[in-house]
């Protein structure tokens, strides 16, 4: 029984130590084969179509299959990338930023696009874009109900006109959902009806998109659990 134990758990350390990396390496390959597939080939066809029709010094099946098939493959991916470059550059234009607008409207009119399309657009944008997070700490306050307490990440003091009705320091806290932390419920609470948590915003975030599961004192302890791993060995 102890052997199988000791198996056991090296079997789900190896998994644990493993298994982050693998679906990372599985992840960037399912991208390049879904750029080369989908995106590249037609590229390297065109670059084909481009050569046959400049010159008459290679046959059509020999550009085919070096430029399809063959090592020159991988051109039409350097294609796609510098494409992808120049179209930022010009979405970064005054006439792209509006040219752009007008397509996005066109989307949010789209009746099944416009259900998806705005979220995707969310993610991405909270990924991709380099914005800087304007939250400033970290709280936990009583929501949705008296007894019920949330993680949030705290935005601003709240609106004057509700500090002056009051008479007291108003929080709006931003509170993320799980686990998809780019949407959420932003609300105005009392200052001293919350605690302010000893918590990175990028500590809350992984709390929140874990599910409750990573909490800072547990990330501490897998960081001493995999350097006394790597001590053993």
């Amino acid at each position: 029984m102890r052997a199988f134990r000791n198996f056991r758990t090296y079997f789900f350390r190896g998994m644990a130590a493993l298994l982050p990396t693998l679906l990372t390496i599985w992840i960037f390959v399912q991208c390049y084969v879904f750029v080369q597939d989908k995106v590249s080939v037609y590229i390297n066809r065109g670059i084909v179509w481009l050569i046959s029709h400049i010159t008459d010094k290679y046959t059509p099946g020999f550009l085919y299959e070096f430029w399809v098939e063959g090592p020159g493959k991988v051109t039409g991916i350097f294609v796609a990338i510098i494409g992808v470059c120049f179209i930022g550059a010009f979405l970064a234009s005054f006439v792209g930023r509006r040219l752009w607008r007008l397509i996005e409207r066109m989307f949010y009119k789209i009746p099944l696009v416009k259900k998806v399309y705005p979220y995707i657009k969310q993610i991405t944008d909270f990924i991709l874009a380099k914005k800087k997070l304007s939250f400033n700490k970290v709280v936990a306050l009583q929501y949705p109900r008296k007894g019920v307490w949330s993680v949030g990440l705290v935005t601003g003091n709240g609106i004057k006109k509700i500090r002056d009705s009051f008479e007291r320091e108003f929080l709006t806290v931003f509170v993320p959902s799980s686990p998809t932390p780019v949407t959420g419920y932003v609300i105005m609470t009392p200052k001293d009806e919350t605690i302010e948590l000893d918590m990175s915003i990028e500590e809350a975030l992984r709390f929140t998109i874990s599910g409750g599961v990573i909490t800072p004192s547990e990330e501490a302890f897998q960081v001493r659990a995999n350097t006394d791993f790597d001590d053993d060995v």
